[in-house]
């Protein structure tokens, strides 16, 4: 059952026809942790065959297998954050608003923590902190300070378009974090 629903699950993440498989090895003799052990294998495409997660997947499909496995195991598991670094590496456009829209699912149970450069991630944030960071000395300086209302807007438009902000750019950010803030049930399709 785990393995057909994050299968289902990695096909909204960029990675259409890729298949996840768990492997149970029996133990010469019991463990601690029972008499099978468990490993995960991944095709990360159609027509290939599962192998070690640990050896195939690069670290984009493995933040996206985690969201996929997250988002299927988050009725059965009790943590109470879950922290992304990342984890809209390698994807943009439709793929990255999934990812956004997965995690503010995950986040209607738990804290959700995402470390994102893709505006479509983080407008579908409830909060969003920017970070920088600044050579200072010898060292760096890194500063995080929270983005609402009309900052926020303009840090979602420089992640779209860089430092130089347009109005189309402000207006796209508008549009993406009025989207992004609806809960994913109630989301209407868009014109193109």
């Amino acid at each position: 059952k785990l393995a057909a629903a994050v299968t289902q699950g990695m096909q909204q993440l960029g990675m259409a026809g890729g298949r996840f498989d768990v492997a149970l090895h029996t133990q010469e003799s019991p463990q601690s942790f029972g008499l099978e052990s468990a490993e995960f294998l991944v095709a990360g495409h159609a027509g290939s065959t599962p192998r070690p997660l640990a050896k195939v997947a690069s670290g984009g499909e493995l933040s996206r297998i985690a969201l996929a496995i997250a988002v299927t195991t988050s009725q059965l598991g009790e943590a109470g954050t879950l922290i992304f670094d990342e984890v809209d590496a390698g994807v943009g456009g439709a793929v990255a608003e999934t990812v956004g829209r997965l995690m503010k699912q995950l986040g209607r149970d738990r804290q959700v923590l995402a470390v994102t450069h893709l505006p479509q991630v983080a407008a579908c944030a409830d909060h969003h902190f920017v970070v920088a960071k600044q050579a200072q000395g010898t060292g760096v300086r890194s500063e995080v300070r929270a983005v609402a209302g009309e900052g926020r807007v303009a840090e979602v438009a420089r992640m779209l378009g860089g430092e130089r902000l347009s109005g189309t750019s402000l207006a796209h950010a508008q549009e993406m974090l009025s989207v992004g803030a609806a809960p994913s049930p109630a989301r209407k399709a868009r014109k193109p």
